[in-house]
C-alpha cells in the first residue's frame, strides 16, 4: 500500500477572538518525518490491535458451586431411568429430579467459566512498533482518513500540523473554537450525531452509549491541552512519546484523523529514526523497509529506463510444432500403402474376386428363379390331381377342365339374372293392376251418398292395409331372391 511521500509539511497558525496569536500568519514548513513513509501493513495492525485489546479485560467466571448445591446421587441401573444424579429425599416435587448436569433444570452450565483463563496476550515489541509506524503512515493519506469516515473536507492539509500555541489551550470553549478554526469541528459534529444507546446487556455495565471516534490531538508538552479537549465528545489527546495503537487505529482500522503540534511533529524523527538511522529513544531500532518500493509492475516495465536498456530484447515466441495426427491404416489406404507396399495388389485381387462373385451370383439367381417357377407350376398340377381324383394327368387336361368349369359358372349366373328380371317384371305388372283397381274404387266412392261415406272410409282403410301387407310380402320375396342370387 503506498504511503505519503512529500518532502515538507506546512505548519498552520490559528487566531480567533478568545485566543489571540500574533504569529498566526507566519508560514513555516517542517520536514516530513521518515515514519510517514513506513510500509502500511493492515495485517500486522489488525493482529496487534486484536491482542492489545485483550489486555484490558477483567477476569470473570461463575460461582464454583453453582449448580452443585444439592444432595443428589444416581439411582444406578435397573429402574428404567437415566443414570443422572437425582435429588435425594421425598415429600416434595424436587425429590427425584435430575441435578448437576448442564441439561438439567437448576444444573450447572457446560464448561463453567473460570477466572484462571488466559486473559492477556504477550505481543512482540517489534510487531507493536511496526503496527504503530504503519498506523502513523496511514494517517498521512487523505484517502485512508476519509475511508475511515472522518470529515476532513475543510481541513487545509493532511497531516495537519499547527503551532505549539495549541498546547497552551486551557478552556473547552477555546478548544471548540480552535477545532472550528482549523476545519476539524465537522468531525466532532459527526461524532455527536452518532451517539446512541448500546443494544444488549452492555447498557447496564457502565457502557450505556456508543459513538464514533473523532480527531486525535497529539502534543509534546501538556500545558493544559489534555484537560481542555477531554470534555469534547470523540476527541482524544495523546503524548507523542506514548502513542498507542488503540488510539491510532481504533477497531484495527487505520487512518485516524490526527492534529499535530509542531513540537510533537518534529519529535517523531528522534523517536522513530529512519530506515538507515537508528532511533535515539528506541535502542537499536530502525524503521522497517518496504519489500517493494514500487508495486506497480506495469509502470516499472514500461518505464524509459527499462525500455531503453541495450540488453532488452523482444521475447520471441517458442516454436510451436504441431502434434502429428495418428491415422488408422485400416481406414486410410495411403497409410496402409506406406506400411505394406503389397496392399495395392491385395486390393486389386479382392476387387476382381468380388466382380467374379457378382457374375456367379447373377447366374445362380437365374437358375433359382427358373426352378421356383417350375415348382409353382408343379404345385398347381399336384393340387389339381388331388382335387379331381387324379383324373387330370397333364397340364393341357388341367387347362381344359378349368375352362369348362368357368363356362358352367357363367351359365348359372346368366340363368339367375334372367329369373330375377322375370320376377321384377311380374311384380311391376301386379303393382300396376293394384293401382288401377284403387283408382276405380275411388271413382265409385265419389258417386255414392254422403251417408255411406263412413263405410267407404272403412273399406279404403282395409284396402290400404291389404296393399301394405302385399308390399311387405313383395319385399320379403325380393330379399329371398337376392339371397338365392348370392348363393
Amino acid at each position: 500500500m503506498p504511503a505519503a511521500a512529500r518532502p515538507q509539511v506546512q505548519v498552520h497558525g490559528f487566531s480567533f477572538e478568545d485566543f489571540k496569536n500574533e504569529d498566526a500568519m507566519d508560514s513555516v514548513n517542517v520536514k516530513l518525518p521518515e515514519v510517514f513513509v513506513a510500509p502500511i501493513r493492515p495485517d500486522i495492525v489488525h493482529f496487534v490491535h486484536t491482542n492489545m485489546a485483550k489486555n484490558k479485560r477483567q477476569a470473570y467466571g461463575v460461582s464454583p458451586g453453582a449448580g452443585h448445591q444439592h444432595s443428589a446421587a444416581s439411582w444406578g441401573t435397573g429402574r428404567a431411568v437415566s443414570r443422572i444424579p437425582r435429588v435425594s429425599g421425598g415429600g416434595t416435587s424436587r425429590a427425584g429430579q435430575a441435578a448437576f448436569g448442564n441439561m438439567c433444570r437448576k444444573g450447572r452450565m457446560f464448561a463453567p467459566t473460570r477466572i484462571w483463563r488466559k486473559w492477556h496476550r504477550k505481543i512482540n515489541q517489534n510487531q507493536k512498533r511496526y503496527a504503530v509506524a504503519s498506523a502513523l503512515a496511514a494517517s498521512a493519506l487523505p484517502s485512508l482518513v476519509m475511508a475511515r469516515g472522518h470529515q476532513i473536507e475543510e481541513v487545509p492539509e493532511i497531516p495537519l500540523v499547527v503551532t505549539n500555541k495549541m498546547q497552551g489551550i486551557q478552556k473547552t470553549k477555546v478548544a471548540r473554537a480552535f477545532l472550528e478554526e482549523i476545519g476539524a469541528y465537522d468531525d466532532v459534529e459527526r461524532v455527536e450525531a452518532s451517539r446512541k444507546i448500546r443494544p444488549g446487556r452492555g447498557k447496564l455495565r457502565n457502557r450505556r452509549h456508543t459513538q464514533k471516534v473523532g480527531p486525535l490531538i497529539v502534543f509534546s508538552e501538556d500545558e493544559g491541552v489534555s484537560k481542555s479537549f477531554r470534555n469534547i465528545r470523540g476527541v482524544e489527546v495523546a503524548n507523542v512519546e506514548t502513542l498507542n495503537l488503540l488510539q491510532l487505529a481504533p477497531g484495527g482500522h487505520m487512518g485516524r484523523f490526527i492534529v499535530w503540534s509542531q513540537a510533537a511533529f518534529e519529535k517523531l524523527n528522534d523517536i522513530w529514526g529512519s530506515t538507515k538511522r537508528e532511533s535515539t529513544m528506541k535502542k537499536g531500532y530502525k524503521l522497517p523497509v518496504n519489500a517493494v518500493s514500487m508495486s506497480d509492475i506495469s509502470r516499472i516495465i514500461n518505464s524509459n529506463e527499462i525500455q531503453s536498456h541495450p540488453k532488452l530484447r523482444v521475447a520471441k515466441a517458442p516454436p510451436t510444432s504441431k502434434r502429428p495426427v495418428k491415422r488408422n491404416p485400416l481406414k486410410n489406404n495411403g497409410v496402409m500403402d506406406a506400411l505394406n507396399p503389397y496392399a495395392v495388389e491385395m486390393r486389386k485381387t479382392e476387387r476382381a474376386q468380388r466382380e467374379a462373385a457378382a457374375k456367379d451370383r447373377a447366374s445362380i439367381l437365374a437358375k433359382k428363379r427358373a426352378a421356383q417357377k417350375a415348382n409353382a407350376i408343379q404345385k398347381k398340377v399336384n393340387y389339381a390331381k388331388v382335387q379331381y381324383d387324379y383324373a387330370v394327368l397333364t397340364k393341357a387336361d388341367l387347362d381344359q377342365k378349368i375352362a369348362s368349369d368357368e363356362a358352367e359358372r357363367k351359365a348359372k349366373i346368366a340363368e339367375a339374372e334372367a329369373a330375377k328380371k322375370a320376377e321384377e317384371e311380374a311384380e311391376a305388372q301386379m303393382l300396376a293392376e293394384k293401382e288401377a283397381a284403387k283408382k276405380a274404387s275411388a271413382a265409385a266412392a265419389e258417386q255414392k251418398e254422403p251417408a255411406a261415406a263412413d263405410d267407404d272410409d272403412d273399406d279404403d282403410d282395409e284396402e290400404e292395409k291389404e296393399e301394405e301387407s302385399d308390399e311387405d310380402d313383395d319385399d320379403d320375396d325380393d330379399i329371398d331372391d337376392d339371397d338365392n342370387d348370392t348363393i
